[in-house]
């Protein structure tokens, strides 16, 4: 909007002004130094960023009352971008530019004092274009600051993104950049690691919304990666926090892999590929499964196909028996695995007579041509019941 021609006196008021702006922009800043906390941080926001800020917007303020031109938006904008650049909060930023209108209100109405023809009529006039330059001002400075906010938010989880990729597909080696990436996804270089692999309910929705938070609740820190069929995490666990974790991701109702711990980031591929098996465990069922809770099941789960396989060859000749028999060999062996290879305590798990256990183990052996006393037997029997069991097979021939 085309504004109206400013008159001498309020000409020869900025000239004043800006004949000291250096001095006028320091004391602004020292000001913001006193009042604002984010000011005082010159880590954060250094001083000579402060000052120069303060200068060029207090000329530009008091130019604008000089001209005839509408308000050039940009300037704050920049010190929009700039302070959300910087960390600053924006409800500090935007108390900074109300103190600079305050400021730069109060200078104006010192300087009229010595110049008679600023009247007072001039001063209620000056006073609007004032507090309208700084809602103005304010709104430019709101919304740049937001898009600036927004734009690093996604480049930030984009870096964060790229580097627990990179941490799951092993290429972070040199400790140089491990200790980079440590440091971007907030997550020590050095402690009890966990992954954990959740099936997501649909492709590009999470399967543990929020998990970053609820385990950040019980001092465990994490940093998690979307991909389409699964939500992928590491976890930094301190030792007594492991129960912790466990109750948190049950609260989700999804189904999760856990690896072993560990203790060197490197190993995460690794990890990673222990949670998969874990997660495979669970075929279907929801639960949070970790891979040290039976690390045989979770290899079946891996190779079902081999595993299955394993089964027919080791148990075949019973698996061939009919319906009835083939239940009761089975039921047999499996009670004896879980009494410690006892007859006489898997009798008392069936409500059977101990001759009874004994003579259905001997006719295993006869029908497989293997000894129970043989520990290779018992091993090579006992991974094939639990693949029998975890990949129910129910087409036996």
């Amino acid at each position: 909007m085309q504004r109206s021609k400013p008159s001498e006196a309020v000409i020869e008021l900025a000239a004043a002004l800006l004949d000291r702006i250096d001095a006028l922009g320091l004391a602004l800043a020292h000001r913001f130094q006193q009042e604002l906390e984010s000011y005082r941080n010159e880590g954060q926001v250094p001083f000579a960023s402060i000052r120069t800020s303060c200068t060029r917007n207090l000329t530009l303020m008091i130019e604008h009352f000089t001209s005839t031109a509408p308000v050039d938006p940009e300037p704050p904008k920049e010190t929009g971008r700039l302070r959300a650049q910087q960390g600053v909060p924006l409800a500090e930023t935007l108390h900074a530019f109300r103190l600079g209108f305050e400021f730069l209100w109060s200078e104006m109405v010192s300087e009229a004092r010595r110049h008679p023809g600023v009247s007072d009529a001039v001063l209620v006039s000056l006073a609007a274009e004032v507090w309208a330059l700084a809602g103005e001002y304010s709104v430019a400075v709101a919304t740049s600051y937001r898009e600036k906010s927004s734009e690093l938010l996604l480049q930030r989880e984009h870096e964060r993104s790229v580097l627990v990729e990179a941490l799951f597909t092993g290429v972070i080696a040199d400790p140089t950049t491990l200790g980079e990436a440590t440091r971007v996804l907030g997550l020590p270089v050095s402690a009890r690691f966990l992954v954990a692999a959740a099936d997501v309910p649909a492709p590009g929705r999470e399967a543990l919304p929020g998990i970053e938070s609820a385990l950040r609740a019980h001092r465990i820190t994490s940093a998690w990666r979307l991909l389409p069929d699964q939500q992928i995490g590491v976890l930094a666990v301190p030792a007594d926090s492991e129960a912790a974790v466990l109750k948190t991701l049950r609260k989700y109702r999804t189904r999760v892999g856990i690896s072993p711990p560990y203790e060197s980031l490197p190993e995460t591929p690794q990890a990673l590929h222990f949670a998969r098996l874990a997660l495979t465990g669970l075929r279907g069922r929801t639960g949070v499964a970790r891979f040290d809770d039976n690390p045989l099941a979770m290899l079946i789960a891996a190779a079902p196909v081999e595993a299955e396989r394993m089964a027919r060859v080791q148990l075949g000749p019973l698996l061939r028996l009919p319906f009835e028999e083939r239940r009761r060999l089975l039921e047999t062996l499996e009670n004896w695995y879980a009494a410690g290879g006892s007859a006489a305590a898997t009798a008392t798990r069936m409500y059977l007579h101990a001759n009874t256990v004994r003579y259905r183990l001997r006719r295993v052996e006869e029908l497989t041509q293997r000894s129970l006393s043989d520990p290779a037997t018992v091993t090579e029997f006992g991974t094939a019941l639990q693949a029998l069991a975890l990949l129910e097979i129910t087409n036996i021939p």
